[in-house]
């Protein structure tokens, strides 16, 4: 093993997922706002066409529409920073496993908004999927058992520690979205953990044969056996993974 040069290519690929990360949340926070501007000008009324209609069997798409739309400037202000945030976290792991945990916090927090919300109330905004990626941040490191990733998740637990009161019901406010959604996120962290293949531990040994008759010699050499579990999670930590 070359520890000197697996260094340099891994702190590369996490710098390129990084970057990726950036761009997509960039990316989604731009057409959140485009579609903001949208909507104010149709006195939000896409808002009501297209959020979450609680209970209501005929009309099923607001739960994948209703994080793109807000109900007011204040509104998608207040929720863009920690989108952005969380998102980007949550991301810079890879990509594609940040797609399947988006596509899972949005179906969960969705159908919970739409099953547990009040009667005639329309839901809307992306505060589900915020807080869906909060709680994935936070468990994240434990799952993938990364000590960087645990540090950040604690700091955000510390830092954002206010936004848990949101998950307790609040008149006018989805408590239901952000509760499920917080809790798809954890699941997300368990479901989309990394799998790591079991080390082979002891040793083999197999006879010789000689040079020229190809009979055996009754000589054996050890293999070598595979890194142990403990010497895998040491060369980890010594990437900082």
């Amino acid at each position: 093993m070359i520890m000197g040069s697996e260094r340099p290519v891994d702190a590369e690929a996490v710098l390129a997922e990084a970057l990726k990360a950036f761009w997509v949340m960039v990316g989604v926070l731009a057409v959140i706002w485009a579609v903001q501007v949208v909507n104010w000008a149709d006195g939000y009324g896409l808002s009501v066409s297209y959020g979450i209609r609680a209970r209501d069997v005929g009309d099923l798409t607001g739960i994948v529409t209703a994080p793109f739309l807000h109900l007011s400037w204040g509104h998608i202000e207040g929720n863009s920073g920690p989108l952005f945030i969380f998102g980007f976290l949550a991301a810079f792991r890879g990509i594609k496993r940040f797609l399947a945990l988006t596509a899972l916090i949005v179906l969960v927090s969705g159908l919970g908004a739409w099953l547990i919300s009040a009667d005639g109330t329309v839901t809307a905004g992306a505060s589900g999927v915020v807080f869906g990626y909060f709680g994935y941040v936070i468990v994240r490191g434990f799952f993938d058992r990364h000590r960087i990733d645990i540090a950040v998740g604690l700091v955000m637990a510390l830092c954002f520690a206010y936004q848990f009161t949101v998950l307790l019901p609040h008149r006018g406010i989805s408590w239901q979205g952000h509760l499920f959604g917080f809790a798809a996120g954890i699941a997300g962290g368990w479901f989309l953990r990394e799998r790591r293949p079991r080390p082979v531990e002891g040793a083999k040994t197999e006879p010789l044969t000689g040079p020229a008759t190809g009979i055996g010699t009754g000589t054996a050499v050890e293999k070598a056996a595979p890194s142990s579990r403990a010497d895998l999670l040491e060369e980890l930590d010594d990437l900082g993974l």
